[in-house]
């Protein structure tokens, strides 16, 4: 079968690759095209555009990107049209995704959404246009096979692909020698520095984050890099510090940590999956932090929270993300007493999110629907 699969960011393009791979086992004569990343060109995808090219965050950037969005949107629906797949695929990115969505039933074809938008915090109209336009969505969070339910939205659960990705991750991290050698680190302990995956916000979270460094030499602080940004976007911001930078090897740093500081999304769930006490943060423009906070209703803002229904990690949001703040909350983490609470608390937040599995599982509900 033919499949046509649009991820936007880098999460997607993990989640995807992980299916994608599923998918081949199942069908032998699996075709892919994709707007996508390096992960799932590697799967054999042919790669139409990449996520680098269309991540905008934000309302201000959004509206100064209109033209290139537009553009792009126009491009997908030919593209998709041309190649005639047996089912299009949709990975989050609601924006973009939602509209091809639409476009792709009006046209006859299939429509699956692994990943749903997160319409339970904001857009909640959206689910109108998933009852219309996508024939099954497979939802990754425990919360959300209720919450369609209530729109009358029939969805498969499928567990949280970040669990399969992290026990897949665990046979392949390098020894703690061997990572220090490799990146030729000192003997301290490591705290890990996640600053997100678009320009715009890690310019606005490093600088913070990098501010406390002077307070605890006792630690090495490395920052994860995004492989969607060039080395030297973060040198410009560095400086001439000795903060070191890492590309490709996230969980093998979160594995080595004693503590992280991350900005809010996928890498703060990713974050607690393996074991690794954070701090959550997140400081946008004022302009859109401003509309978001009026349109957006919901008690936490990191997954992590949300899953559990309750805070167990602190978040620093907007003018509380401040060096002052942060300073206390990186305390806090190091408290053990504290580090014990949490260990507890992710333990739980695993059992809730349910086993692994979550890319075979929908693989197989895909081919079984297609079929």
């Amino acid at each position: 079968m033919k499949y046509y699969i649009i991820a936007g960011e880098a999460s997607g393009d993990l989640h995807a690759s992980n299916l994608m791979l599923q998918l081949k086992k199942l069908d032998n004569q699996a075709e892919f095209r994709c707007w996508g990343g390096d992960l799932m060109e590697k799967q054999g995808a042919v790669l139409v555009k990449h996520y680098r090219d269309l991540a905008f965050m934000g309302f201000a950037e959004v509206l100064l990107n209109l033209w290139t969005i537009l553009k792009n949107i126009s491009l997908a629906k030919k593209d998709i049209l041309n190649y005639q797949p047996d089912v299009l695929i949709l990975v989050d990115y609601p924006g973009f995704n939602l509209r091809m969505a639409k476009f792709a039933h009006e046209h006859g074809l299939k429509v699956f959404y692994y990943i749903s938008p997160q319409i339970w915090a904001w857009k909640k109209n959206r689910v109108k246009t998933i009852r219309k336009y996508v024939d099954r969505m497979f939802v990754i969070l425990p919360f959300e096979k209720d919450f369609y339910k209530q729109y009358g939205v029939e969805v498969d659960f499928v567990g949280h692909p970040l669990l399969d990705s992290i026990n897949n991750e665990k046979t392949k991290l390098t020894a703690v020698d061997e990572f220090r050698a490799m990146y030729k680190l000192d003997s301290r302990p490591l705290v890990a520095l996640l600053p997100g995956s678009r320009k715009q916000e890690v310019s606005k979270m490093l600088e913070v984050m990098l501010s406390i460094v002077p307070d605890y030499l006792q630690f090495q602080f490395i920052i994860a890099g995004a492989p969607s940004l060039p080395e030297h976007f973060y040198s410009s911001i560095i400086g001439k510090s000795d903060i070191r930078l890492i590309f490709d090897s996230t969980h093998d740093l979160l594995d080595k940590s004693h503590a992280a500081l991350v900005t809010s999304g996928t890498a703060t769930l990713e974050t607690a999956l393996m074991n690794v006490p954070e701090v959550v943060c997140y400081k946008g423009s004022n302009f859109s932090y401003q509309i978001a906070k009026r349109l957006v209703h919901i008690k936490y803002i990191s997954l992590v929270n949300l899953i559990m229904d309750r805070k167990i990690v602190e978040e620093l949001i907007q003018a509380e993300m401040n060096t002052a703040r942060l300073k206390q909350e990186f305390d806090s983490i190091l408290d053990e007493d504290n580090r014990i609470r949490i260990f507890r608390d992710y333990k739980g937040l695993k059992e809730k999110l349910g086993g692994s599995g979550a890319s075979e599982t929908t693989a197989k509900l895909m081919v079984d629907y297609l079929k």
